[in-house]
């Protein structure tokens, strides 16, 4: 070989090793790796010319016409039983061969570069010579298929084309019989065959009409009327297209066929696994937006709720304005001197049950926030439970050994996060996740500044709050004993106590109601929290097995663009 081709040969081997690798690598199907293994290991045999078609279509007649000798039996029954390889040897000879073939070696000329395989027919009573055939055919560098001019193109015959094709073959189609048609009748067979062939599989190489019974006549009485049979075109063809230049092409781009099958049958799958991945991806996009959502409408169920509390508040406060609007003024002169009526009067009209019914709101917050918790939590168990049922019919053994083990893990681990929701939502106390809430929902009250006191509950620390602000106003009455009452000084005196009033109820409103935010919040980040520390496993596995996938795709897609490469290398040779 001249350089070019010593070239290409090299990287023919290297892109094929490679492939090899890594389909051994992804966990490929044994079969696959051993079909592009034997293809390969076809670079240094002879040129393999495989003969098929279905039994009595008159392939072993075809092939003793075409060595010109009467090497292989033939009959009417399925006589070929297993694949024959016909080599050359200096003395005639028939052994068993590797792998179910059978060897027959003959001094024959046609041999020496060539090695031709009669197979069982793709019809075959026995279904493993089928099967032998349908194995053998990746290592094939040219197939030429016989179809009978009697029954052209029948169904199995189409099935089995579309096998050859597929491991990216080149194919010589064949009528044979030809002699039992007249004239008219294998022009219209010829012209069936050739559009048949075109839908289904494409081009072949080329489509020739023979009589291999004539051919096999002629040749032995008039070898040089063999065109009576429509054997010299076929010959001729063959000489052609096996040149030096031709068999070179063939060699390599067989194995390189088998390759590209491969890779697109893999790329396939990885399109197919990330096709699946779109409903794992789905899942987890399905518990964020619900997450997300929950946490929306929490916002503003939160807000509402602190509207409750909030109103208590403003409640207090028109009370006390019209406590003092009531209390502050001549008519009421000796009341404001009675510190302890005032006071009493203050607790009974402004203050009333305001701390109680505070508390009693906080109470009421906390409960329903666990009780949302809970409810979230069971929403995404039969969020994951529904999916799950989905996968029901796809478990390992309804799809490839790659497909399998993924749907597998999938389900795995969906049930497992399934069960951990469940398991967490079961073991939840409500009265210690209460107690818990609203001990944290103090603490954050106490952490703002707005009480300097421990171990009293919300609604007592309210009251001391309260009282204090009651302080600040008896302070501003008894400052009143001193002055004469005017028509001025009183007026003033009682919207300072409204305005003292109003101030100290605005900070208790923003210290209560930034204290209930915060542990909101708190909340609402340990429940997502708490939802993702168990959706993690899961979200982990799927964005790995994401990455894998596309690197596996990444890698054979390069090692099809290789193959490509090559094949249009030897094209344009």
């Amino acid at each position: 070989m001249d350089n070019k081709r010593e070239d290409i040969l090299k990287d023919t081997r290297d892109v094929l090793a490679d492939l090899l690798k890594m389909l051994e690598f992804t966990g490929v199907g044994e079969d696959e790796q051993t079909a592009l293994s034997d293809s390969i290991s076809q670079l240094d045999k002879l040129f393999l010319l495989v003969v098929a078609g279905e039994f009595n279509s008159g392939k072993s007649a075809f092939i003793n016409a075409l060595i010109g000798h009467k090497l292989l039996e033939e009959g009417v029954t399925p006589t070929t039983s297993k694949i024959h390889i016909l080599q050359y040897g200096q003395n005639p000879d028939s052994r068993p061969g590797p792998q179910g073939t059978w060897l027959q070696s003959a001094p024959i000329e046609m041999l020496r570069d060539t090695s031709i395989v009669d197979t069982p027919g793709t019809n075959a009573i026995l279904r493993e010579h089928e099967i032998l055939t349908t194995q053998f055919i990746p290592r094939s560098d040219l197939v030429i298929f016989i179809t009978s001019a009697d029954r052209p193109f029948t169904e199995s015959e189409r099935a089995f084309l579309e096998q050859i094709k597929s491991w990216g073959k080149k194919i010589v189609l064949v009528v044979n019989k030809i002699d039992i048609l007249t004239v008219a009748e294998v022009e219209k067979v010829i012209e069936f065959v050739k559009s048949a062939t075109v839908k289904l599989i494409g081009d072949t190489l080329a489509t020739f009409a023979v009589s291999a019974k004539k051919a096999q006549m002629h040749k032995a009485d008039e070898p040089e009327s063999a065109s009576m049979s429509g054997f010299d075109l076929l010959e001729d063809h063959i000489r052609k297209t096996l040149d030096d230049i031709g068999r070179f092409r063939l060699k390599l781009l067989n194995p390189l066929g088998v390759g590209q099958k491969l890779v697109r049958r893999q790329l396939d799958v990885c399109r197919s696994d990330l096709d699946s991945m779109t409903e794992d991806i789905a899942i987890l996009e399905g518990i964020d937006r619900q997450m997300a959502l929950h946490t929306e409408d929490m916002q503003r169920s939160f807000q509402a709720r602190l509207g409750e509390i909030d109103l208590q508040l403003y409640e207090m406060e028109r009370r006390g304005n019209e406590f003092f609007s009531e209390t502050i003024r001549v008519g009421r002169m000796f009341d404001m001197f009675n510190r302890r009526k005032m006071r009493m009067g203050f607790e009974r009209k402004v203050v009333a049950d305001a701390p109680q019914k505070v508390e009693s709101r906080v109470s009421e917050l906390i409960d329903w926030m666990i009780e949302q918790d809970l409810r979230q939590w069971t929403s995404i168990a039969d969020h994951l439970k529904k999916h799950q049922r989905q996968y029901e019919d796809r478990i390992v053994g309804h799809a490839s050994p790659r497909e399998g083990t993924l749907t597998y893990d999938r389900q795995r681990l969906i049930e497992s996060i399934g069960l951990a929701t469940r398991r967490a939502v079961s073991t939840y106390d409500k009265e210690k996740e209460a107690s818990r809430m609203a001990e944290s929902t103090r603490e954050a009250v106490i952490q703002t500044g707005l009480f300097g006191l421990g171990g009293i509950g919300l609604g007592a620390a309210f009251t001391v709050f309260v009282h204090t602000a009651w302080a600040d106003v008896t302070g501003i009455l008894t400052g009143m004993a001193a002055l004469t009452f005017g028509l001025f000084i009183l007026p003033a005196r009682r919207n300072k106590a409204k305005k003292e009033l109003s101030d100290r109820l605005a900070e208790l409103r923003t210290k209560l109601m930034d204290g209930l935010n915060d542990q909101f919040e708190r909340e609402m980040r340990r429940t997502v929290r708490r939802l993702e520390d168990i959706v993690a496993p899961y979200s982990r596995f799927v964005r790995s097995e994401q990455k894998s996938v596309r690197d596996r795709q990444d890698r054979y897609s390069d090692l099809g663009n290789r193959i490509v490469g090559l094949q249009n290398r030897l094209k344009e040779m």
